[in-house]
């Protein structure tokens, strides 16, 4: 807190100095916790690199990944509180905070395919979503994908049953925290960056991530299975600080904005990619068996975990997931 307190009077005073500083590039702190070959962090170099060449030089994009700023829990306060200016959390960061709609991208199982997401994310629902970030100080400007998650651990997941008893990492999501209960494992939440020592210490016995967040953070290593389960859904809402977007030149705005639709585009294209490149890095490594569900094990573990639709609707809304179930074509008698 103290950290986040002295970031934010410090820019306070900057915007103190006045005209004196009128030819000061305005400086984008653009904080994540992920690593920089990651979708997330390949998109945020692409939107420096677009921001700074479309403005000339107005803006200066400074990028933090790997929580060199902010921690998991600690980077939407900061942003809040205006000591940086853009993040990418992952749309379950923002249930804690009390928009509790993001977290229908959580269910499991929810979202079929990455074309069927793109209904969702670039439609009407979408643009909804992002505007309930208006009253948390925040704007809401694009979504990107990282992919759909598998799960590890050092015991081969291949039944429901095989979960009972594990205890998994996860982010701060009571979705997450269902999800894994509906399953007989423990869920434990965790930051990113502290991941890696805990599969390796024995503090968590498994996790779930796309495949190129396992293989950037070396999770592979230290855990003997990975299954394909793609049972969820990992993305980001691309945010900025409210007060701070709302007063940049309307000129500098728009070609930011401009900038974002091209690493968006960037973005979604790469993060398949990623994700199958580091899919097949993960099974020349050797560390890790891969395992790749059957039509019926999918079916199984689809099942078992669909209750948790019907316990989240009174903290979603009910309307949301709804909406949701229409545009992607979720039927649940279907199960």
């Amino acid at each position: 807190m103290r950290k986040l307190i002295l970031a934010a009077v410090s820019i306070a005073a900057l915007t103190l100095v006045g005209p004196a500083a009128a030819q000061s590039p305005i400086v984008i702190k653009f904080s994540h916790v992920v690593a920089p070959n990651t979708p997330k962090g390949l998109a945020a170099e692409k939107f420096k690199e677009l921001a700074e060449k479309y403005t000339e030089g107005k803006v200066k994009v400074e990028v933090y990944p790997n929580s060199q700023l902010y921690k998991d829990k600690e980077e939407l306060e900061a942003l809040q509180l205006g000591a940086v200016q853009m993040l990418a959390p992952s749309n379950a960061k923002f249930g804690p905070i009390g928009v509790r709609e993001f977290e229908v991208f959580d269910l499991p199982y929810i979202l079929p395919d990455l074309k069927t997401l793109r209904k969702v994310t670039d439609g009407p629902l979408g643009a909804k979503l992002l505007k309930l970030l208006d009253a948390k100080g925040m704007t809401g400007l694009a979504y990107w994908d990282n992919g759909f998650k598998m799960m590890s651990a050092n015991k081969k997941l291949v039944a429901p049953a095989d979960y009972k008893g594990l205890k998994f990492r996860i982010q701060s999501s009571k979705v997450l925290e269902a999800q894994f209960r509906a399953l007989g494992a423990i869920p434990q939440v965790m930051a990113f960056s502290e991941v890696y020592q805990a599969l390796q210490t024995g503090v968590v016995d498994g996790t779930e991530n796309p495949h190129s967040n396992l293989y950037t953070q070396k999770m592979h290593e230290v855990q003997k299975f990975v299954t394909v389960s793609d049972h969820g859904y990992l993305g980001y809402a691309v945010i900025t600080n409210k007060k701070f977007w709302d007063g940049l030149p309307a000129d500098v705005r728009g070609q930011l904005e401009q900038a974002l639709k091209e690493a968006t585009d960037y973005a979604n294209k790469i993060a398949q990619e990623e994700n199958d490149a580091a899919l097949e890095h993960v099974k020349k490594s050797g560390k890790s068996q891969v395992v790749v569900l059957t039509p019926q094990e999918r079916l199984d573990l689809k099942k078992a975990m669909f209750k948790v639709h019907k316990e989240m609707e009174s903290r979603i809304g009910k309307e949301v997931i709804d909406a949701v179930y229409k545009e992607t074509g979720f039927d649940p008698a279907k199960l």
